[in-house]
């Protein structure tokens, strides 16, 4: 209140409350609340014009409350709902101007402008020019700066960029949009312009592929399913596997070094051969499994050493896929991460993982783990082409995956990894929507896993989660191991597979990655015990909660060392 006050004294005439949980499910004390908090603002700053905006999803049950709030304006996303304008038009106060939320502020692509103008023009009918604004559906926060600045074609080339806009772009579309409103004619070039460059994306064969869509029309039920129930699979893969109770084993990565980085980025200059390249990375791959051999992990890793990133590695190697050079954008904090584009559909026309994940299971007797990400993350972390459902798009790499899975074990790698992270944060806003979120990216996991024969042991990791919401789904999965976060909830995250008695293998993570300490073997032993309260032992791993790539391998030596002592000293427990 008092920020808004000094806002007022300082000349401010409008103030933008973001109120994106006014789309989600809100009890009826939140409304009260709401009802309450806004009188309350409105009344202490009335000279203060003040926007409600909402976004990420529609109104829906809260439409009367949000637009019944004392506020002099109203922001929606129609991008993510365009339906809800009906029903907010229809309750709409007579003295309230109404922010239409038409170009995408979450994804790269050009607005389609026959389809917002339709939007506009029915709003404008209903409450007239001076009671509507055209707006982005949020704020262009989560899409790179400056389309012009990507002048590599051999990184984006002519015809995908012409479909794209990044914020500067989506600054200009809403200019052009109001022209186009008030029939300003030195526009129409605009228009016909947007006209052709829609035509091109829906009609382009680098988008469609039919032999693609071929295939995802051809999966049947039971290639989402693995032939056996996990009962029997698990007596199959500890005889072949032949491992010990509280098996160890790590997430994937290993640290990426100085060196690691420096060798790639001089090999994507020119300044070192692939020859070159190869080999220095073969080396670091070599010391990575002998020295895991050497502090008695059960289940190595080759370390990911040749990976920049666990979404963009895949990317770079499947159809359908693109990149920008400059197309940063902000991920959490102060890390920003430069998302692959999807921008038609996505196939796989070669091996992706097997040259390293059999080279390095060439050096060892011991089982190496395959590395893989998993469809849903991949389609998570990406942008996404927004011309067909994100089901299909989640399908199509599902069996791009699965394609890299039958590789692998008919290469004789025996445990295979699919990393989900991503799942849990892909859930809709509205409650109501979960089901059927959900329903889709467990069948796209496991369509990249069911494949296999019974004997291939298919792990998959999960991080930054909270598990309670999406358990059942979880088990519907049917992964053989899972691997979880729970160092930092010192085992509390368990619970959740307590109460709905989870039934395959779950590794929860006993010491947290994301700090530089390093843990005392009593400290994981004092964990494993607490998950072993709660868990069977037959179904524990022993594992760290998440990836290496960013810490030293000092910090990490020390580390995993003491984890498999901890194990070990599990073990002796049992005679």
């Amino acid at each position: 209140m008092e920020l808004l006050k000094e806002l007022k004294n300082e000349g401010t005439e409008w103030i933008q409350l973001d109120e994106p949980y006014l789309v989600t499910d809100i009890d009826e004390w939140t409304k009260k609340a709401y009802i309450k908090a806004y009188k309350t603002i409105k009344e202490a700053c009335p000279q203060l014009k003040l926007m409600i905006a909402t976004y990420f999803d529609g109104l829906r049950d809260n439409t009367r409350l949000a637009v019944g709030l004392p506020a002099d304006a109203l922001h929606i996303d129609l991008v993510r709902s365009p339906s809800q304008l009906d029903d907010v038009l229809e309750q709409f106060p007579t003295h309230k101007i109404l922010s239409l939320g038409v170009v995408d502020g979450r994804n790269i692509w050009k607005n389609d402008f026959e389809q917002s103008l339709r939007i506009i023009v029915k709003a404008i009918g209903k409450l007239g020019p001076d009671r509507v604004m055209i707006a982005g559906s949020s704020s262009f926060l989560h899409v790179p700066y400056d389309l012009e600045q990507e002048t590599d074609e051999n990184i984006l080339t002519p015809e995908i960029k012409q479909w794209m806009a990044f914020a500067k772009q989506k600054t200009e579309e809403l200019t052009i949009l109001q022209k186009l409103a008030k029939g300003d004619l030195s526009v129409q070039n605009k228009l016909k312009e947007n006209k052709r460059a829609m035509e091109s994306k829906r009609t382009s064969s680098l988008i469609h592929n039919k032999n693609v869509e071929n295939r995802c029309k051809a999966i049947s039920e039971d290639d989402a399913k693995r032939k056996s129930p996990f009962p029997v699979r698990k007596k199959i893969q500890h005889k072949e596997l032949n491992l010990p109770l509280y098996p160890t084993t790590t997430i994937g990565s290993f640290p990426q070094t100085k060196e690691v980085r420096a060798w790639r980025a001089k090999f994507r200059k020119g300044e070192l051969s692939a020859a070159e390249y190869d080999q220095r990375l073969k080396s670091e791959t070599r010391k990575a499994v002998e020295w895991q051999e050497k502090i008695g992990l059960d289940i190595l890793v080759h370390g990911e050493f040749e990976r920049n990133d666990m979404v963009e590695y895949f990317g770079e190697q499947l159809n359908g896929f693109t990149f920008t050079q400059h197309g940063w954008v902000q991920s959490y904090g102060s890390r920003c991460v430069k998302p692959p584009v999807i921008y038609g559909d996505v196939s796989r026309s070669h091996p992706m993982t097997l040259y390293w994940t059999s080279y390095a299971q060439s050096l060892t007797s011991r089982p190496v783990k395959g590395m893989l990400t998993g469809p849903v993350t991949i389609l998570q972390w990406s942008f996404v082409r927004n011309d067909q459902k994100r089901s299909e798009t989640c399908l199509q790499i599902a069996l791009a995956i699965r394609d890299e899975v039958d590789d692998l074990e008919q290469a004789g790698i025996g445990i295979i990894q699919i990393d989900e992270p991503a799942i849990r944060e892909g859930l809709p806003v509205w409650k109501s929507d979960w089901k059927t979120y959900l329903n889709w990216a467990v069948r796209s996991f496991c369509i990249a896993s069911g494949g296999v024969k019974d004997r291939t042991q298919i792990h998959t990791h999960m991080c930054y989660s909270e598990f309670n919401d999406i358990i059942e789904h979880m088990a519907l999965m049917d992964a053989d191991v899972i691997t979880i976060e729970c160092s930092r909830s010192q085992m509390e995250l368990l619970d959740a597979f307590v109460r709905f008695r989870y039934p395959n293998d779950i590794g929860p993570g006993v010491y947290d990655i994301h700090s530089p300490r390093v843990p005392s073997v009593n400290e994981i032993v004092h964990l494993l015990k607490k998950a072993a309260n709660v868990i069977p032992q037959e179904q524990l791993w022993v594992n760290p909660d998440c990836g290496l790539k960013t810490r030293t391998w000092k910090e990490t030596e020390e580390s995993l060392t003491r984890m498999v002592q901890a194990a070990r000293q599990m073990r002796k427990g049992l005679r």
